[in-house]
């Protein structure tokens, strides 16, 4: 079996009990423009404990499908917001 699948983001919402949104930011060089592009993504993560909140940098990982659109689930808080 593979590897899963780990991307690093930051909680942009904690509205729901044990599901937290968020926020992945890429950020690349446009191939024929060569301008920097910054696009992001929002995923629903699974947080069994509640212990992420609004503006905390999170790892989240690949999961077995959890709900209709959840797949990831927190596996470490990096940074705590301020």
């Amino acid at each position: 079996m593979g590897e899963r699948k780990s991307r690093e983001g930051v909680v942009v919402s904690d509205a729901m009990q044990k599901t937290r949104v968020v926020r992945i930011e890429r950020v690349f060089r446009h191939p024929r423009y060569q301008r920097v592009v910054r696009v992001s993504k929002k995923l629903k993560a699974h947080d069994e404990a509640n212990e992420s909140h609004v503006g905390d940098r999170v790892v989240i990982e690949e999961t077995r499908p959890l709900s209709k659109r959840k797949r990831w689930a927190v596996r470490e808080i990096l940074e705590k917001a301020s």
